[in-house]
Order: structure tokens, then sequence, then C-alpha cells
């Protein structure tokens, strides 16, 4: 379930949205201070917020309301993995977990989504631009993968979707990311999305022929597009069909 499009606010409500989405997650008298409502008016804003389900507070504090799903449990292998949407407290285990795989060399679409949200300090987007949203999988307290969907506002993308998915090495060969990218395109398909891409450099072997094996096909290649240790390496541009 997604979110109401916040363009059908008034402007007081619009600002409160606007900055509320741009902290992540933001105590409600800072955000009262910073845009200067008086304290009445501020409460009777965000109680209309949520109650039309723009906003949600949580211990204490308040953020964007999204809803992408709820949280399943798998055990896999001996452990017990939780696949479930993101929230904003699980952005710097996110960034960790995307600067890791990154850090390989081999994906950088996932080391360009960790520096916008390093950038932004903010998980979740849903404005007139953008739709963003992050399941990770948990061992533990511990965020050892994730799956990225943004989605465009352009009338004429907004059938589509760009994704990132990536797992730490150590729980690599279980089956998680293969439950994390049924998770994303389970969502994709609710939003009534027709495809999802994703791109890789042509050394990810491994990423494509994952993507390949959960109905991904290669759409283009973009020759050189990469400069990895100094060396020119392809784009390979896929995408699955839904």
């Amino acid at each position: 379930m997604e979110a109401p499009k916040p363009g059908r606010l008034d402007d007081d409500r619009q600002r409160i949205y606007e900055y509320v989405e741009r902290e992540g997650r933001v105590e409600p008298e800072r955000a009262r201070a910073a845009l200067g409502f008086e304290h009445r008016r501020f409460g009777h804003h965000c109680s209309m917020l949520k109650r039309d389900g723009y906003l949600t507070e949580r211990d204490g504090e308040l953020e964007i309301a999204m809803d992408p799903g709820t949280a399943e449990q798998y055990e896999i292998d001996g452990l017990t993995v939780t696949i479930r949407p993101a929230r904003q407290d699980d952005i710097t285990g996110i960034v960790g977990t995307l600067r890791q795989v990154a850090g390989e060399g081999s994906y950088i679409e996932a080391e360009s989504v960790a520096q916008q949200l390093d950038y932004e300090d903010s998980l979740l987007r849903h404005n007139e631009f953008e739709s963003r949203v992050f399941f990770v999988a948990t061992v533990g307290d511990e965020v050892v993968g994730w799956v990225h969907l943004e989605i465009p506002e352009l009338d004429k993308l907004h059938h589509t979707a760009e994704l990132t998915i990536g797992l730490v090495e150590a729980h690599r060969g279980h089956g998680i990311g293969s439950r994390l990218l049924e998770h994303g395109l389970d969502w994709a398909e609710e939003m009534d999305l027709t495809k999802v891409y994703n791109s890789f450099p042509a050394t990810n072997e491994g990423a494509i022929e994952f993507f390949e094996a959960h109905g991904g096909a290669v759409e283009a290649v973009r020759e050189d597009h990469y400069r990895i240790d100094g060396e020119p390496v392809d784009e390979v541009m896929m995408a699955v069909t839904l």
C-alpha cells in the first residue's frame, strides 16, 4: 500500500510533509520550531496529516507514512532471516551494506545509491518527483542485504522502476537474495509497474547470472561505459518485465 500523494495538501501541511520527508525522522517540536508554526496550529496540521495517512509517529518522531508490506521470516540453512520494509533507522545498516557490496568494485549503481543516501540522510521518498522504497534482509538486528526500488514520477516513466539489490558476502549462496528480489518484484507488481531495470558492469558476471535466473533479460550494452581500475568496462543494461 502506498502513501497518498502530497500534492493534494494545503500549503501549511505541504510544508510540514516536505520537511519531515527531507529529514527522514524528526521530533515534532524541532519540526515546529524550524517551520515557525504556533503550537496549536502545528499540532492540528500534524493530526490531520496522520489521520489522512501522510505522516506517522514512531518512538516520538514524525516520519512519512509508507506501507510497502509486512515482515516475513524464513528459516534458511539454520538462520532465521527476516525480510521486511525498511525504516528510517535502518539507514546506517543499509548504507554500510551498500558500501560493502560496492567496495567489491563491480556494482556501480549500489555505490551511487550509497552516495545519495549519505547526502540526503533520508531513506524513503514519496513526492511529486519520485517514490523510493527499500526492503531489508536482517539476521538478528543486523542488516545483511537490501533491495531498493525508485519510481520516477514523470508520467512517461511511471510504469517503471530502477532497482538495486545486494547481500553481504558472508550470507550469499543461501537463497536470501532470491527472497529479497521476490519481495521487490511483488511490490512492483502491486504498484502496477510493467518493468524494473538494473545495470551492471560486464565484469559482474555473478550479478548478471542472478538477474537472468530471476527473469531478467539484457536490453542493451553500452560499450566502455565504465572505467574500473583504469580499464574500460561495458555496462550491461537489464530489465525484468512484469
